[in-house]
């Protein structure tokens, strides 16, 4: 049965020897680039247009046309290609149209070798897009799976391959523009009919495709007939030639693929979730990597479900329409039937939806039940049992939890919310009245104190994924209203030094840590760190400021947002709890400091959007479970791991 996409929507692909048939109604450029396990294009060389239309496992037509037929056979991609997608772009210079919104909706299908179509796309709500990224295969768990894009670019070919990650992206689409042009007056013949054949990789239009060796093993990639200069491919890049860089003792930056520590799964059923399923050079690199695909498809599934339920809302409406604009529909029980066969078909289209959203939340599901448990502490939620064996660690680790993220269609799904460390940039507590009705259910008092025990528990996180005496912690509470909360932090010592109150604590905490940022970022420029003064701790800081901008005046204000600016290049982080609408007295002067910080809350709240699928993503900030102390045992150890350090 063939699978109709609707965008974000995908699909278990069958067989790895495909075509992808693209009909446009009007002549077309069709090309498709591959992605590491990043989606990141590495070169010209991972490129194929009608220039150099040939790449191992995969051929596309030499030049621009109403039809194309794009020959794949993912298992002769290279091992470092995880992504492949499908481009479509409107010749320039031909006097064709400039944007696909005046031209029919471009129709994609991936079929077998013997025509028989797997999955379809109708690239439908473009406008003023000249290129569109149509669809992509990917692998997803040691399967492949095709997913429905749709994600068009004004800005032409160039603008698309840039998003990509390709250096001189405009001199490549300038380059594969002028090949169209120059074979514009040819036509295009069909390729011939494909069968399957153990003999041929990746069979092209009337030239075979390389020979597997006897062995079995993937035959080495062929370097592409180039249309321009290429840029230098990295040291991993697999370009053929006399150099094999794949050999068995040449050492390559790309990560290695998971380990198998599963079966594979049986044809026409999921495959079953393993925890560390993704590449990395590391256990925590592969379930940070993991985590992020989790991340991913929920975003997808979620929005090819909305998407498919608004079409059928959409589609029922016009179909309402056309029966009641003629009168005599109107007359009888016509118009009753009518509205009961779009409802039906409403219905019956919604349905589908739901059932293929179902079934991705539950494989999504059965993942985060392998992969929660197999957390380290850095992603770990508070209540995982791995804090129960909680050592000072040695290194720091690359991720750190901040929360979960979840969507409506499944609120009990989380997904683990990982910043990476270093901290780039600052966070900012929001301790207001925002429109959640966690937030809606408190009083502002208790909103404040709700926030500030979230930016300790989130400073106790730092201080237990960093080595000892290599993250301090310093605490500016103006006027002493956070006590309480604080005192986890307090009483195990963990804190550099007590909370500065009053005017005169909070201009020595400011100037302090001000005038480091000056020295290291002086110190870097002139290539001598060695000559920082011997007391000045070169270690992370990270400053919590309670309340602000109550006990701020003008000068501290500048101090801060230079913080805020300079700080994170030279370790040295901001934690704002405060109201934006308090700091509103300043007007637009902070407004860069709100800008340049991550915007949490500490309730429940749908405030992070996600732009690319257009979803607002519910957080969930860290919680502690009910009646535990883990907060104080793990603050306890390194404070003790700490002490005997210091001077």
């Amino acid at each position: 049965m063939t699978a109709e996409l609707v965008r974000g929507q995908n699909h278990t692909l069958p067989q790895t020897r495909l075509e992808i048939r693209v009909s446009a109604g009007t002549p077309v450029v069709a090309g498709a680039t591959l992605g590491d396990e990043n989606g990141t294009v590495r070169g010209t060389e991972w490129i194929a247009h009608p220039g150099s239309p040939q790449l191992p496992g995969l051929e596309v037509s030499r030049q621009a046309a109403a039809d194309h037929r794009l020959a794949v056979d993912l298992d002769a991609l290279p091992e470092s290609v995880h992504r492949v997608t499908v481009l479509l772009a409107l010749p320039t210079g031909v006097g064709g149209p400039a944007r696909f919104g005046a031209v029919a909706s471009p129709f994609v299908a991936v079929t077998g070798l013997d025509g028989t179509e797997i999955a379809t796309f109708t690239l439908t709500g473009l406008d003023t897009e000249s290129a569109v990224a149509a669809l992509e295969l990917y692998r997803r768990q040691g399967a492949w799976k095709v997913r429905a894009v749709g994600q068009g670019y004004a800005g032409g070919l160039d603008a698309m391959l840039a998003d990509q990650g390709l250096p001189r992206a405009a001199e490549l689409a300038r380059s594969i523009q002028d090949a169209v042009t120059r074979a514009m007056a040819r036509s295009v013949a069909p390729p011939p009919p494909r069968t399957p054949d153990a003999d041929r990789v990746a069979p092209g239009a009337g030239a075979p495709g390389p020979v597997p060796p006897p062995d079995g093993r993937r035959p080495a990639p062929q370097p592409p007939e180039p249309l321009a200069e290429p840029a230098a491919a990295p040291p991993t890049a697999t370009t053929g030639g006399p150099i094999n860089y794949a050999h068995p003792r040449r050492q390559s930056t790309a990560p290695p693929p998971p380990p198998p520590t599963a079966p594979p799964a049986e044809p026409g059923r999921p495959a079953q979730p393993v925890a560390g399923d993704a590449t990395g050079w590391s256990m925590d690199e592969r379930l940070y990597n993991q985590i992020w695909g989790m991340f991913e498809d929920l975003a997808r599934t979620t929005a090819a479900y909305r998407s498919a339920v608004d079409f059928a809302e959409s589609r029922m409406d016009q179909e309402l329409d056309r029966t009641l604009s003629d009168p005599r529909s109107r007359i009888g029980g016509a118009g009753d039937r009518a509205r009961e066969q779009a409802r039906a078909k409403r219905d019956e289209l919604t349905a589908r939806a739901r059932e293929a959203l179902d079934r991705d939340l539950a494989q999504l599901a059965a993942e985060s039940a392998v992969v929660e448990p197999a957390l380290p502490a850095a992603f770990a939620g508070w209540d995982n049992p791995v804090w129960h064996a909680y050592r000072v660690p040695m290194e720091i680790p690359m991720a750190l939890r901040i929360g979960d993220l979840h969507l409506p269609e499944n609120p009990g799904l989380h997904i683990p919310l990982l910043v990476r460390l270093p901290l780039e940039r600052g966070m900012w507590i929001d301790s207001g009245r925002t429109a959640s009705d966690a937030a809606a259910l408190m009083d502002s008092g208790r909103l404040r104190t709700v926030a500030m025990e979230s930016a300790v528990a989130h400073a106790a996180r730092l201080l237990a994924v960093y080595p000892a005496d290599e993250f301090s912690v310093h605490v500016i509470d103006p006027a002493g209203s956070a006590a309480g909360a604080l005192a986890p932090l307090v009483r195990s010592g963990a804190l550099a030094g007590p909370p500065a109150s009053g005017a005169g604590g909070v201009s020595s905490v400011l100037a302090r840590l001000t005038r480091r940022v000056d020295l290291v970022q002086m110190a870097i420029r002139a290539g001598a760190a060695d000559s920082l003064p011997p007391d000045l701790d070169t270690g992370e800081q990270l400053l919590i400021v309670n309340d602000f901008p109550h006990g701020f005046d003008d000068r501290a204000v500048t101090q801060l947002r230079y913080l805020a600016d300079e700080g994170p290049s030279v370790g040295v982080h901001l934690m704002m709890v405060a109201d934006r609408e308090d700091a509103s007295a300043y007007g637009p002067v902070l407004d860069p400091l709100w800008r340049s910080l991550l915007r949490v809350t500490p309730v429940a709240d749908d405030h992070l959007a996600d732009p690319w699928v257009g979803h607002a993503w519910t957080y969930e900030p860290p919680r502690m479970p009910p009646g535990s102390r883990v907060l104080e045992e793990v603050l306890a150890k390194v404070a003790a791991a700490r002490r005997p350090r210091r001077p």
